[in-house]
């Protein structure tokens, strides 16, 4: 997939400026890029401009002009919002697939909608709206759910049973991210040059460079792997964590090892993720008395409601707090016979 070559002018327009101009990751854009498609895709379906029966993969978006989006309307967005909660597949490939996108998925394909039309009505040069048609386009209400996580016996045994030819590495890995948060993205693209004394350096959504700070149980963790690390000739020389081909480990692998490892602690590794791995540093911290605006450095958050999802976790300021009520302790007195 290459959308310099798969998407028509108008719309590779706006994909250039966020690649080049706001330093978006080519991960993020092609993102953009597929949500867009699809919803031309879908409006070409609506507006009747393709057959009916013709495989909604295969419609092509080529021919999508200045003309046609100045056709788009409001309605016309929330017939498509009305497409993902009921008929959108979430697995295309699958005969066994479920029918419906979720809230949070409907809500960042909205967010990417607007920001198109934002940019045609706004930035871009020849093909510039006139009126943008969503903006009273209202995003989707997302349900809110509380992060699931370790608590610091379980993130303790978990630690406790690395164990297997790669232990030094996979406990490095696990090491940083109970205490350091990191994304899976992030641990995967470390390098030997990334590493300092006490410190690394980070390289977060968005392509920004964060620096995150190592305590000692990190700094133990990460000499230890690289003794072993030193002894073969690596093929990728730059990268810090190695497979066994000696090739930079990927995420779908360091995903499969913190299963691995969770399955051999006895904790459900149907429950937890990497990612809740990072959720557990968070919530860990934060109950430890880190405030919330340096655990969103920290986290590489851009925006510091993302991080306060933490602050509704159980904790024992809540916990004191309740337990100090005037009405703590008060029983309902038994009626006399």
């Amino acid at each position: 997939m290459d959308y310099r070559t798969e998407s028509p002018e108008i719309l590779r327009e706006f994909l250039f400026y966020h690649e080049t101009i706001k330093g978006h990751s080519r991960k993020t854009v092609d993102e953009y890029f597929l949500d867009l498609r699809a919803f031309f895709r879908f409006l070409k379906i609506h507006k009747g401009l393709v057959p009916r029966d013709t495989a909604f993969e295969e419609i092509s978006i080529m021919d999508i002009d200045k003309k046609f989006l100045e056709s788009v309307t409001l309605t016309d967005v929330y017939e498509y919002l009305v497409f993902l909660s009921r008929d959108r597949p979430t697995q295309h490939n699958s005969r066994n697939t479920d029918y419906g996108l979720s809230s949070t998925s409907r809500a960042r394909k909205t967010s990417t909608i607007r920001s198109y039309f934002k940019y045609l009505t706004l930035k871009s040069t020849h093909n510039r709206l006139s009126v943008n048609p969503v903006a009273e386009l209202d995003a989707p209400k997302i349900k809110k759910t509380l992060p699931r996580y370790l608590s610091l016996d379980e993130s303790t045994k978990l630690l406790d049973n690395v164990d297997g030819m790669y232990r030094e590495r996979d406990f490095c890995i696990l090491t940083l991210f109970l205490n350091c948060g990191l994304r899976i993205s992030e641990l995967a693209g470390l390098d030997l040059s990334d590493i300092g004394e006490d410190s690394i350096r980070v390289l977060g959504k968005g392509n920004k460079e964060r620096v995150v700070y190592l305590n000692d149980a990190c700094v133990d963790a990460i000499n230890a792997y690289l003794q072993i690390r030193k002894q073969n000739a690596a093929l990728s020389e730059r990268a810090l964590f190695l497979t066994s081909r000696r090739t930079r480990i990927s995420t779908s692998t360091i995903h499969y090892l913190v299963k691995k490892h969770l399955s051999a602690a006895g904790l459900d590794s149907s429950k937890y993720s990497s990612h809740k791995l990072r959720h557990t540093a968070a919530t860990l911290m934060l109950k430890s008395g880190v405030d919330v605006r340096t655990l969103q450095e920290l986290l590489g958050h851009e925006h510091l409601n993302t991080t306060q999802i933490y602050t509704h976790v159980e904790n024992s300021s809540l916990r004191d707090a309740a337990m100090r009520s005037p009405l703590s302790g008060y029983k309902k007195n038994k009626k006399q016979d």
